[in-house]
């Protein structure tokens, strides 16, 4: 996750998605957010969600999913291409994806914006999330792997900032696949699995893409290579994704971190 500003406009990383501020909540007394949004394949948040004010997106270049909530709950998935313009009504379950083949941009406009600006900021600053999630209603159950429980990292982090925490390890077996596998299956029959996020473990990696096909739960993997330019000149972190179904390469410093789960092959 990172953060860069320019003399007249900030940018802010949020997972794989670019965010370029064109008018702040602080510009406009509150009234609005205006923002350019560009999302690599697979970019976009992976759970439906919702908030108070409305959304307005005119498409630039490339092709956006809407999947959009109707009076009744009723979900339906559209598309649009450049110059189109969709509307989202404040209040309404949704979410946008990039499932295409290439990057999407889009011009974006929040009214009013100061709730989104700060959830946006406080994705950008990493841990804060939980604590914001927590806020507004939304459980995080954070599953910590180590080989014993000495070196179990981030406990406090995340039970400060309002997560629950289950630790497993592989010093007493409860790190094993199985038992991982059985306290998703009961996260997910309690209601409590509305999206996976994960790092560090091709096993769990595997379990949780098998566990999303299953139950259609979306997720994101933050892959952790080895990156020596950081700007994608060496291709040493180049790594394999399956994208519609067809093989592809891609750079993990230039096209992720974070990237769709269903379509990692693995570390």
């Amino acid at each position: 996750m990172q953060t860069a500003a320019t003399r007249d406009q900030e940018q802010l990383t949020v997972g794989a998605d670019a965010l370029r501020f064109r008018i702040t909540s602080a510009d406009s007394d509150g009234a609005l957010l205006a923002f350019e949004i560009r999302m690599p394949p697979g970019g976009g948040p992976p759970a439906l969600h919702r908030h108070e004010p409305a959304e307005l997106y005119r498409v630039e270049h490339g092709e956006f999913a809407f999947y959009i909530g109707d009076e009744d709950g009723l979900v339906t998935r559209s598309t649009a291409g450049p110059g189109q313009v969709v509307a989202i009504p404040g209040g309404r379950e949704h979410t946008v994806r990039n499932e295409s083949a290439g990057d999407s941009a889009a011009f974006v406009v929040l009214a009013p914006g100061a709730e989104f600006e700060r959830f946006v900021r406080a994705a950008a600053e990493g841990g804060a999330i939980a604590a914001l999630a927590a806020e507004h209603g939304v459980g995080v159950t954070a599953i910590l792997s180590a080989r014993n429980p000495s070196v179990v990292m981030s406990k406090e982090l995340f039970e400060g900032l309002g997560a629950r925490t289950i630790t497993v390890v592989d010093s007493d077996g409860s790190s094993a696949v199985e038992n991982v596998e059985k306290i998703l299956e009961d996260l997910i029959a309690q209601g409590k699995a509305d999206a996976f996020f994960t790092c560090g473990s091709n096993r769990l990696l595997k379990l949780m893409q098998r566990l999303g096909k299953k139950h259609n739960i979306p997720g994101q993997v933050a892959m952790e290579q080895i990156m020596v330019c950081g700007f994608g000149a060496c291709y040493v972190c180049m790594r394999t994704f399956v994208v519609d179904g067809k093989r592809v390469l891609k750079r993990v410093c230039r096209d992720g971190p974070v990237f769709n789960m269903q379509e990692a092959v693995g570390w």
